[in-house]
């Protein structure tokens, strides 16, 4: 059924639609008598005028008649989820993820037991949300079987049809809900969906990890982050989802500070804002790690932003620039930022301001003495040596980072005739 309120845009001719790749696509699926759509994100975007990356596709024939279309099209074929009726095909080296029309049997909260079928109204009906379910066939003609277009022009996340029935086919959209919200949301959010999701959220305990990270990743980068979060923590979702307590005063405040500087959102440095701290901040970084199952490098630095260190205003000019040679540019900021923010001060403080930008303005040098700096004044290799290289450079970070080189080869001369 389409609903009345707004002109379907036609999308004939337009860059992303008439790309030979896209255009092979369809003329392959076509071949037999089928039908292909574009469907989703895709569709979404070019309403919206945004960027389009991914670009997935629907069709009337089953998968194996996919991948056999395709090959006789000389378009490589992978099975990358046959069970659901999705092939992904490679031209032009892109992928575009194409998937049969289905219905589904049976749910299991994640996965889903389903059968194929013909009828488009019927596969919009399974999806998530109104405005990820419009299609755009090869001409530029626009569908909307569930009135997403009424619903994306006025920026509302609804739930296609019983919004206790839609999360209870996939519990991930419990998180996309609030997802969509922050990244397409205007106005309040809907209070049908946002009943539902609270009622649901024991369900996010059967997600993975690397499915949570992912969606918490996207959603704190987006436009209206904070508002998300707040809901969130009020729905109990970060409890639900074995994430803790949640802080979104403390994430309000980080955000008015980088909005204030001009800054992109973090999304990891706003993770540790919302849901760090508490009185073992290392076990905390140590547990959210664990559970968003964060790659190397992204627990290093929270494991980083857990250690208590104090930067403020009142630092001097060579305690400033020490912490800084100590930390590094990106561990300074984090710091900074997290101490302004646990400081309750105003985002626009110039003194504050001052103190962050020391990274923008200063470079700290590298430490300039080396171990066979040592050695050739005549100290054996060995532990020895690490222990002047060490009081050495205490004593020129304490100095200022002097350049002189007379001053420092003294100071190394004097340090090894004390042994």
């Amino acid at each position: 059924m389409m609903r009345a309120g707004h002109d379907l845009p036609d999308f004939s001719g337009a860059s992303w639609l008439v790309a030979p790749p896209v255009q092979r696509i369809f003329t392959a699926l076509a071949k037999k008598g089928g039908e292909a759509r574009i469907v989703g994100g895709a569709v979404r975007n070019a309403i919206m005028g945004e960027p389009i990356s991914d670009i997935d596709f629907a069709v009337t024939e089953p998968p194996e008649k996919v991948i056999k279309l395709a090959e006789e099209a000389g378009i490589r074929a992978v099975p990358t989820g046959l069970k659901h009726g999705t092939v992904t095909l490679v031209t032009g080296r892109r992928g575009f993820e194409v998937t049969t029309l289905r219905r589904d049997l049976e749910t299991f909260g994640r996965h889903a037991k389903v059968a194929f079928t013909t009828n488009w109204q019927t596969d919009a009906e399974r999806r998530d949300f109104t405005m990820n379910a419009m299609y755009c066939d090869v001409g530029g003609k626009l569908y909307d079987p569930v009135g997403g277009l009424d619903d994306l022009v006025a920026r509302r996340v609804r739930f296609i049809g019983d919004p206790e029935a839609r999360i209870a086919e996939d519990y991930l959209r419990v998180l996309r809900f609030f997802r969509f919200f922050a990244r397409y949301g205007s106005g309040g959010i809907d209070a049908a969906g946002l009943a539902a999701v609270q009622k649901n959220r024991a369900g996010l305990r059967k997600l993975s990890a690397e499915r949570i990270r992912a969606e918490l990743i996207k959603l704190l980068a987006a436009p209206r982050a904070l508002e998300a979060a707040r809901l969130m923590s009020e729905a109990g979702i970060f409890t639900g989802v074995d994430l803790g307590r949640a802080l979104p005063d403390n994430l309000e405040q980080l955000g008015a500070i980088e909005a204030a500087l001009g800054l992109e959102a973090d999304p990891l440095r706003r993770i540790w804002a919302l849901l760090g701290g508490g009185s073992s901040p290392d076990s905390r970084a140590e547990s959210l790690a664990g559970r968003l199952r964060l790659t190397s490098a992204e627990r290093a630095r929270l494991q980083m932003m857990a250690v208590p260190r104090r930067l403020y205003p009142t630092l001097s000019r060579s305690a400033r620039r020490a912490a800084l040679y100590a930390l590094g540019h990106q561990d300074y900021r984090d710091h900074v930022l997290l101490n302004w923010m646990a400081s309750g001060e105003d985002a626009g403080d110039e003194n504050w301001r001052v103190l962050f930008r020391l990274a923008d303005s200063w470079s700290p040098p590298d430490f300039p003495v080396k171990g066979k700096d040592v050695a050739a004044l005549g100290v054996p290799k060995g532990p020895k040596v690490g222990a002047i290289l060490r009081d050495l450079e205490r004593w020129w970070i304490d100095a200022g980072f002097p350049e002189e080189r007379e001053d420092i080869d003294a100071q190394l001369k004097a340090l090894t005739e004390e042994l």
